[in-house]
């Protein structure tokens, strides 16, 4: 059988499940936002203020304080049930949000910009509360894990390569909160949805027997590696907007940055093909660490909107397999009883590094130029990749 249709095969078996499209369904609909959040966000304060540099250290402080909140309320989520806690932690989240517009819309104090923004914390991990799903429903079948892997990832990338466009098109068409708007809006509703599907939640475990998910052999470096690489993602995305704006085409960075979502999504899905037992999570690093030199390259010698936005496309191929690969290790060396806190512990990095790479981003491009500030991603990549060939975590996936 060719490698697509194995592929095929492999992604049909997934959704003949009980219940597995329904909660699918639910949870892209709220991922969505995720992808719409920060985008929305920095448009909206940039436009009002008129300093990236105050947007990128906004949506850092909000990804810093997700970082914090992350792996509690995964351990609430492991302890209480999906639906006991997530619902209500989105509710808080979509507040934050809402009062991050007003805030913007009626020109209070920046300090409350960075108070409101940190509401969002309370968003739960969405694609982890699905992971777990997953790993409950296929924890006798390997092969089928990595496939619903795979898939989870081009999930992630496509709603990051759709979110950035909507919320793009709403703030550029309608008015710079509708973004914002639209985004709470998703969440709520997808989350509501995905919650009420309780026949495929994974079972609470009130008193966990397992050790915490950061004294499991290979964790910590994990760690370490997926905050290098949300580092690349941050500053990836706040460079791409303000590059953009240098070339007075802002409206557009939201679509260039679906291309690198949508090379990452296509390699993503073709990754769920291949068999899980001979790829090392520093091949997959190093592949980013070369492909994220070729968005340097493109602004800094072409000086070109389209020929970023066909590097973008070729970089972005590097990413779903580094994080497929990474989220599988995480799910190995994790007790089985603290998924959600295990996983949310490796967002919770992701997203330091994000928060990181954001505000290393926005200083760059406000201080020295946006083509030069792609050096940003570059060398976290590089970093991500040190450590992984220092330690444990370029491993070949799936060993302990």
């Amino acid at each position: 059988m060719s490698p697509i249709a194995q592929q095929t095969t492999g992604y049909r078996y997934l959704f003949t499940l009980p219940g597995a499209r329904r909660f699918t369904a639910g949870n892209l609909l709220a991922r969505l936002p995720v992808g719409m959040f920060s985008v929305s966000a920095v448009v909206m304060i940039a436009g009002s203020r008129g300093s990236y540099a105050l947007a990128g250290a906004v949506t850092a402080t909000g990804l810093a304080a997700t970082a914090v909140a992350g792996p509690l309320l995964a351990r609430l989520v492991d302890r209480h049930g999906q639906a006991r806690i997530a619902l209500p932690a989105t509710v808080v989240s979509v507040l934050g949000s809402l009062a991050l517009l007003l805030c913007v819309r009626y020109d209070a104090p920046g300090w409350t910009l960075f108070a409101a923004y940190a509401g969002t914390a309370a968003t739960p991990n969405i694609g982890g509360l699905s992971r777990a799903r997953w790993t409950h429903l296929l924890r006798d079948e390997p092969g089928a894990l990595h496939t619903a892997n795979a898939f989870e990832q081009a999930a992630d990338e496509l709603c990051f390569m759709l979110g950035p466009v909507l919320a793009s098109f709403l703030t550029g068409t309608f008015f710079p909160e509708a973004g914002t708007l639209a985004a709470a809006a998703l969440l709520l509703a997808g989350m509501l949805l995905f919650t009420a599907q309780r026949a495929t939640e994974p079972p609470p475990t009130p008193r966990s027997q397992g050790p915490s998910p950061l004294r499991s052999p290979g964790i910590p470096p994990l760690l370490a590696c997926f905050t290098a690489t949300g580092a690349v993602f941050g500053s990836m995305e706040v460079v791409t907007i303000a590059y953009a704006d240098a070339q007075g085409h802002r409206a557009a960075a939201g679509a260039v940055l679906a291309l690198q979502a949508a090379g990452s999504c296509a390699a993503g899905l073709a990754y769920g093909a291949r068999k899980p037992e001979s790829v090392r999570f520093s091949w997959c690093l190093a592949a980013m660490a070369a492909l994220m030199t070729l968005p340097w390259a493109a602004a800094g010698l072409a000086g070109s909107l389209w020929a970023l936005a066909a590097a973008l496309l070729v970089a972005g191929m590097a990413t779903a397999p580094t994080m497929v690969t990474a989220m599988t290790l995480v799910q190995k060396r994790t007790p089985a009883d603290r998924l959600n806190e295990g996983m949310s512990l490796m967002v919770t990095g992701l997203l330091t590094g994000i928060a990181a790479g954001s505000a290393a981003g926005g200083w760059a491009a406000e201080h020295l130029s946006p083509a030069s500030a792609y050096a940003i991603p570059v060398a976290a990549a590089t970093v991500a990749l040190g450590v992984a060939s220092l330690t444990r975590a370029g491993g070949v996936r799936g060993t302990p």
